[in-house]
């Protein structure tokens, strides 16, 4: 059974590619484009792996990372910040507890072997 990743990313395009991306390379993935809609999804559908986009509309990418990592059911989920803020990535992913960090731009081959590296 392919492992399930949740997008999180409110710019439509870069989260059409990703998921297209990610099914070509044998992951079922589905999206969403707001904080909130991560939680919902992530406690609904229960993925092996969540890319979070940093900025969101609403609710940030770290705070959405604090509220999964607090509760027990989806606290054991790697998830893996995005921004192209640099300094942000750097200051935020540990504090929120995020399991990795990933800079935008960044080739798809990255994207997989990050992947890789958590959820095979």
């Amino acid at each position: 059974m392919a492992k399930k990743i949740l997008v999180v990313e409110d710019e439509t395009d870069l989260l059409l590619v990703t998921l297209l991306r990610l099914k070509h390379v044998g992951y079922e993935s589905f999206g969403a484009a707001t904080g909130q809609e991560a939680l919902d999804r992530a406690r609904k559908k229960m993925p092996d792996l969540i890319l979070l986009d940093a900025f969101l509309p609403v609710m940030n990418g770290d705070e959405v990372t604090r509220i999964l990592k607090r509760e027990e059911k989806t606290k054991n989920i790697p998830i893996i910040l995005i921004s192209a803020d640099a300094k942000f990535l750097e200051e935020k992913s540990e504090l929120c507890g995020a399991d990795d960090k990933l800079a935008k731009p960044f080739k798809a081959d990255e994207l997989v072997a990050m992947i890789k590296k958590h959820i095979g």
